[in-house]
C-alpha cells in the first residue's frame, strides 16, 4: 500500500502487493451484489417519472440513469479513498501509478476499458509480468493489497 507520503508501506504480510484476479473478482462480485440492490431503488424512484409503469428495454433515458448511477458509484469510493465497499471487505485499494489523488477521467478510462472489454481485460494479469489488467494499463491506476 502506498502511504500519504507516497513510499511502499511494507510493515505487514501482503500490503503493497498487487492485487490477484481471484480477489479483485470477489471483491467485484460484493459490489454487484450491492449495486444490484441500488439500482433497484434508483429505478423505484425513477417510476414516477414513467408514469409507474415498468421501463422497456432500450429506454435511453432509462439507461443512461443506471449507467450514470453505476459511474457514480464506483468513481465516488475510487476517487474518496481508492475503495468501494467490496474492494474495502477483500482489503484491496486502487491507486494511480503516478503520484496524486485519483482523477475522474481515469475512472471514466477504466470503467470504460472494463465496459469495452466485457470485463476480460481482468485475466491479462495473468499474463502481464506486473499483473497489471487492461483496465490498469488503459487507466493508469493499480490495485494493491491492503492487508
Amino acid at each position: 500500500m502506498t502511504s500519504a507520503a507516497g513510499s511502499a508501506d511494507r510493515s505487514a504480510p501482503g500490503r503493497g502487493e498487487v492485487a490477484g484476479v481471484f480477489r479483485r473478482f470477489a471483491a467485484f462480485l460484493y459490489d454487484a451484489v450491492m449495486l444490484a440492490g441500488l439500482l433497484f431503488a434508483v429505478t423505484a424512484l425513477a417510476l414516477p417519472w414513467n408514469a409507474g409503469q415498468a421501463f422497456r428495454p432500450g429506454q435511453p433515458v432509462y439507461s443512461g440513469l443506471l449507467a450514470a448511477f453505476v459511474f457514480l458509484y464506483f468513481g465516488w469510493f475510487w476517487v474518496h479513498g481508492g475503495q468501494t465497499p467490496g474492494m474495502r471487505a477483500w482489503r484491496i485499494r486502487l491507486r494511480p501509478v503516478d503520484p496524486g489523488p485519483l482523477r475522474w477521467s481515469q475512472v471514466a478510462l477504466r470503467l470504460l476499458t472494463a465496459m469495452l472489454t466485457l470485463g476480460l481485460g481482468t485475466l491479462w494479469a495473468w499474463f502481464d509480468a506486473k499483473r497489471r489488467t487492461l483496465q490498469d494499463i488503459v487507466s493508469r491506476t493499480r490495485v494493491l493489497r491492503t492487508g
